[in-house]
């Protein structure tokens, strides 16, 4: 038994906003998506059996985007460690708390515990004034051989839209458009056209962009291209609240201990994990050259929590998701606390580490698909290839 199961796939159209992830991996055909549930498959596998049921079970959880990307994360995290000559017992009890971290890991004779979390993206655009999945998917679904449509939620109203209607507006007013037409008009300075749509105390306004010329004619495209979103959340905070949740769960564990963060975002910026863990970079002028210090507000350079000593590394990885798992290296963030058990390097982490005010980096010794048992470039194929 694996988490799927082979059988005949037909329908390869991309993830429909409405559609849980775990129903995703299973509905989707194509050879690309095939690699993906093989390996997902061999790596589940080698998990203790007494492991894999319950992971089994996350992954295939239609109520929980987060129970299957987090579970992902710690299948990812198992088979890495793996891959680097360790050996990995699965939550054994240890810490003066008496809980049991995820992963007990020894390797060369040293021992140390990692534990997992995974944190994502969150979106302004999950508010109260954003689109419900099933109209966005409604709207994605109308015949747009040759447009791509952007759109802006003026107004909600209290309850669903009437999407028929709707999809009858948006394919009748597309129709009459010239992609030609509408390229010639627009450098020549003319907007876009758009389309607003009222009814039932909703409002939406549409725009449309021409595909080029070589991606026009296919009405089974998705219709749009460019979905709002407003960032509401800090990254700094996300890394910084995610360690503090699991820095100090398990109290004194008397074992190097990382703290491993599958950091979902859309655009991860080095400078914010900087500022979580090290405290936000502060420029003094000086009379010759200026000088770099941190504030107190990290992670480990805060002054009013010495228990955070207990963590000696972060080990981050950008986006973790089968798609990008041999092409993003995880970096060890090492602590500066002179407390701290310092956390072992593996070959495939790349590392950072606070000397004096400045974070210096060193790259990995070995790509990480070698740990993985992977080729550099896998899955091959292309995930959603263009139908003609």
């Amino acid at each position: 038994m694996g988490v799927y199961t082979s059988r005949n796939r037909t329908d390869a159209a991309p993830k429909r906003e409405a559609e849980p992830n775990a129903e995703f991996f299973v509905r989707i055909a194509g050879p690309f998506w095939d690699q993906v549930r093989d390996v997902i498959n061999e790596w589940w596998s080698h998990l203790p059996a007494q492991a894999q049921p319950s992971l089994r079970s996350r992954l295939l959880d239609r109520n929980s985007d987060t129970n299957v990307f987090s579970a992902l994360w710690e299948l990812y995290l198992h088979e890495m460690l793996l891959g680097s000559g360790c050996t990995v017992e699965i939550e054994q009890q240890r810490g003066t708390r008496g809980k049991n971290p995820d992963f007990l890991v020894t390797r060369d004779g040293q021992q140390f515990v990692v534990e997992a979390i995974w944190t994502a993206q969150r979106l302004g655009d999950t508010g109260p004034k954003s689109l419900p999945p099933q109209l966005t998917d409604a709207i994605d679904r109308v015949p747009s051989p040759n447009f791509l449509l952007s759109y802006k939620l003026d107004s909600a109203g209290s309850g669903t839209p009437p999407q028929k209607r709707l999809k009858t507006g948006l394919t009748r007013w597309l129709a009459s458009l010239d992609p030609d037409q509408v390229i010639a008009q627009y450098e020549c300075k003319f907007p876009l056209p758009r389309h607003t749509w009222q009814e039932a105390g909703w409002c939406l306004t549409f725009e449309a962009f021409p595909r080029s010329p070589g991606r026009r004619g296919d009405p089974t495209s998705r219709a749009i291209g460019i979905h709002p979103a407003v960032w509401v959340d800090d990254e700094s905070d996300r890394v910084l609240d995610a360690v503090r949740k699991k820095g100090g769960k398990y109290g004194d564990l008397a074992l190097p201990f990382i703290v491993a963060v599958g950091h979902a975002a859309l655009f991860p910026e080095i400078e914010d994990t900087e500022n979580a863990l090290y405290g936000t970079s502060i420029e003094y002028a000086s009379a010759r050259t200026p000088t770099l210090a941190r504030q107190p507000d990290g992670y480990w350079t805060a002054t009013y929590d010495h228990a955070h000593s207990r963590v000696g590394g972060v080990l981050i990885l950008d986006n973790p998701a089968p798609w990008t798992w041999t092409k993003n290296t995880p970096v060890l963030w090492q602590s500066p606390d002179p407390n701290s058990l310092p956390a072992p390097v593996l070959p495939a982490w790349a590392t950072a580490q606070l000397v004096e005010a400045q974070v210096e980096h060193r790259l990995a010794a070995c790509p990480i698909h070698t740990a993985l048992g992977l080729p550099e470039h896998w899955p091959t194929g292309d995930a959603f290839p263009r139908r003609h």
